[in-house]
């Protein structure tokens, strides 16, 4: 039995709620001509100001805070509130600058956001969980710490979706957070509220965590830049999880920013920090030289399922502007193209999912988490008919196979899928990297800009464009490239011919009734996962700035929201 009731249940997440209005109330009320000059520099120029003596982290920090109550309004985005303490903070890194002239490291000044799930002392992490509400932390993640301690100023905390297995980001205890650029769609997850703050310039700076593409997909989605760090290179410790003895694929913890500089500056940062448990590798961020002429390998579809005209076009777009600056960028097929998928819902559905579940208490279950949970919920035998019925009658081979790997399994099967991924780990670096010798790899992070809410419901395996990467753990950035512009991102008669992937997530994305709605999903943006081999971290950030530079000017960075309602 929960200790608690239904009555309680609401109680809780009234009061909750109730506790976030009535700090964001204490926000001024946003002035563009007292606020905005704050908002439109990335985080490295406004420690620049500050050290020249024309801001201060007190002004800086009102500014951010009038911002994101306005992105509260608006996209539902924020969770635990941190504006008092964040005041204190940011009055003394003035009265320190004011006696000694000097800045407390290379992020003065600069207000920072996290995901639900980093501790903050004295306040909870949920990540949506009512059972986990009024259990303030005890002490301070360790990226918390590293970041306070450069200077910045941790100021609010942002929404993730129910145990954070889906891209829709949703929970019973903070309700749905919505994409900035159309409140139709998703802002993506896990580390969904965290992106859509930073697109409206609700946050100079980002912390999430990547399992499947939590980073990459809500950036993607609301238009901003991030990088999923290899495992290893950024400390997790004070990270509160719906799993955490779950290893074989390992989260990892990585920055959200406007501008790759500002990426940048946050891994140099955090990297080779360790926490008290000596983790992770002590490896500080190291300069590389990047190549005068970089080798991009490129695809437009992961097999799964065809990407869509939008991001496709995004992709290619990248393709000619790097060709245009002498870099070679060359086509290839993607091997292996739905192993990593089978392996990663082999491995995670293992359980039942009986461990991500067990914190919902009297929490309903999202609708998000249905096609994911489905497979272990079936019995063997109605499992086993579904899939035969998917290949053979539907001809889906692609989603049928899927079924039968999502399901409870032995000890002894868990070490065999296991095992599996270790080799197909292997398999790939050699068949990708050591084949073809590229630098980097360009790839859509998704086959659709975002999904409406509820599309989670029944295309949760888009994530395997994503999550191939966490399987053989490549670092991987996301630039933001364009937006869906619906009078030339239709479905032609020439995409239409294209060879396709699984039936039936097609027909979900592409069919009468379809996700994909290049009029209903208009100006919402599109980005591009750049790529590298293991422990090439540093290399992609470079790469990062190659690309961004090659595509020039295009409307994303800080102060795009500029003239959204």
């Amino acid at each position: 039995m929960w200790p608690f009731s239904s009555s309680s249940f609401h109680e809780t997440i009234a009061s909750k709620r109730a506790q976030r209005d009535a700090t964001l109330s204490t926000a001024q009320e946003f002035s563009a001509e007292e606020h905005q000059k704050f908002l439109t520099v990335p985080a490295t120029e406004i420690v620049k100001h500050i050290e020249a003596g024309e801001w201060t982290a007190s002004a800086v920090l009102e500014a951010y805070i009038a911002r994101t109550a306005q992105a509260q309004r608006q996209t539902n985005c924020i969770t635990e509130v941190l504006f008092e303490q964040a005041r204190e903070e940011a009055h003394q890194l003035d009265r320190e600058f004011a006696a000694t002239g000097v800045l407390k490291g290379p992020l003065h000044g600069v207000p920072v956001s996290f995901k639900d799930m980093y501790n903050v002392t004295g306040f909870d992490s949920t990540i949506g969980f009512t059972q986990w509400a009024n259990q303030p932390a005890s002490d301070d993640a360790t990226i918390v710490k590293q970041l306070r301690a450069a200077g910045a100023i941790p100021f609010v905390k942002t929404n993730v979706p129910q145990t954070m297995l889906a891209f829709e980001c949703s929970n019973p205890l903070w309700g749905r957070s919505l994409n900035p650029w159309s409140d139709a769609h998703t802002c993506g997850g896990s580390s969904g509220g965290e992106a859509a703050l930073l697109a409206l310039d609700g946050s100079a700076l980002g912390i999430g965590s990547d399992v499947g593409g939590s980073l990459r997909i809500p950036a993607s989605y609301c238009g901003i830049y991030a990088l999923k760090p290899g495992f290893g290179r950024v400390a997790a410790e004070g990270s509160r999880g719906p799993n955490p003895g779950f290893e074989a694929v390992p989260a990892v913890t990585g920055p959200m920013a406007r501008s790759v500089n500002d990426l940048e500056v946050m891994l140099r940062v955090t990297f080779g920090g360790q926490d008290t448990n000596y983790f992770p590798a002590p490896v500080p961020y190291r300069d590389v030289e990047i190549p005068k002429v970089v080798r991009f390998g490129y695809y437009t579809t992961d097999n799964l399922v065809k990407s869509s005209p939008v991001c496709q076009r995004a992709l290619l777009e990248t393709v000619e502007a790097l060709r245009r600056e002498g870099h070679e960028c060359v086509e290839f097929e993607l091997p292996y193209a739905t192993r990593a998928l089978e392996l990663f819902s082999g491995i995670t559905s293992a359980d039942g999912y009986d461990k991500l579940l067990s914190h919902l208490g009297p929490d309903p279950k999202e609708s998000s988490l249905f096609l994911v949970t489905l497979g272990p919920s079936l019995p063997g035998f109605v499992r086993s008919f579904a899939g035969w019925v998917v290949r053979t009658l539907v001809g889906d081979s692609i989603f049928g196979n899927l079924l039968l790997h999502s399901r409870r399994k032995s000890v002894m099967e868990y070490y065999d899928y296991v095992g599996d991924k270790l080799e197909f780990e292997r398999t790939w670096r050699r068949e990708v990297w050591g084949k073809h010798g590229f630098d980097a790899i360009l790839a859509p992070v998704q086959a659709v800009p975002a999904i409406p809410h509820h599309g989670c419901d029944r295309l949760s395996p888009l994530a395997h464009s994503t999550l191939l990467y966490n399987v053989v753990d490549s670092p991987v950035g996301v630039v933001p490239v364009t937006r869906v512009d619906p009078s030339i991102d239709q479905l032609t008669d020439e995409w239409l011919a294209m060879p396709g992937g699984s039936k039936l997530l097609e027909a979900e994305l592409y069919g009468k009734k379809g996700a994909y709605n290049p009029k209903a999903m208009a100006g919402l943006p599109v980005g591009v996962q750049i790529i590298g081999d293991a422990w090439e971290d540093e290399k992609i950030i470079g790469l990062m700035h190659v690309v961004d530079k090659a595509l020039g000017p295009r409307g994303f960075g800080p102060g795009m929201w500029q003239g959204k309602k």
